[in-house]
């Protein structure tokens, strides 16, 4: 390998998508240690809306999503500017093609609201690159209910069926659709990588492949 590539290499943008529940932190924590990539996480405990936006979420969904715009601009920001491989739990896109228009769809989020926050992304969006691989973690409703009653956090407890299966469709209609870069699937019905190391090395063996051709 070359010195360039080296340095490429040792640069890259990892990002890991899907809906609640479906395993993305586990499975950012597990590649991290694999590759010795800095992983990113998602901020969920320190975050100041989230028990506030599951309890009322009409009245908290824009400034959950403002938050959540302005957290993964700066961690797209800091990835660019570390000079190291990053993985990231959950990206700037999810947001913007996914949990915001569903709240707009089911009336809470306004019109004018999204559309102010929409603009806002859209401006974001034109400054930053998109990751140079993204693993997105399908799953079925029945399971993601399963991983989350499993984890037991609190705020979490109130999240019902029918929101689970909205946000499904949406990321399957963003997925078929995704055209940023490397795309890899992981069907987690199936791949239990959690607790099995040669479901793990199976997703090791994909991602070997794609990264392979990024050079």
């Amino acid at each position: 390998m070359t010195k360039k590539a080296q340095k490429e290499q040792r640069s890259m943008h990892i990002a890991v998508s899907g809906n609640i529940g479906s395993g993305k932190t586990t499975l950012t924590e597990l590649l991290s240690k694999h590759y010795k990539w800095d992983a990113h996480y998602e901020a969920v405990d320190n975050n100041p809306y989230l028990n506030d936006f599951y309890n009322d979420m009409q009245r908290w969904s824009f400034n959950l999503q403002v938050y959540f715009l302005n957290s993964r601009f700066t961690q797209i920001l800091n990835i660019r500017k570390s000079g190291k491989s990053i993985i990231q739990d959950r990206t700037i896109y999810e947001d913007a093609y996914i949990f915001a228009p569903n709240l707009h769809a089911m009336g809470l989020l306004t019109t004018r609201d999204f559309e102010n926050y929409f603009s806002l992304f859209t401006l974001v969006d034109s400054f930053i690159d998109p990751p140079d691989l993204l693993i997105y973690l399908r799953s079925t409703v029945p399971n993601l209910v399963h991983q989350i009653q499993q984890r037991g956090r609190d705020y979490e407890e109130s999240i019902r069926l029918d929101y689970l299966k909205r946000l499904n469709e949406r990321y399957e209609a963003w997925i078929s659709t995704y055209d940023k870069g490397k795309l890899l699937i992981i069907d987690v019905d199936e791949n239990k990588f959690h607790d099995n190391a040669e479901d793990l090395g199976t997703i090791i063996s994909c991602i070997d492949a794609e990264l392979h051709g990024l050079f």
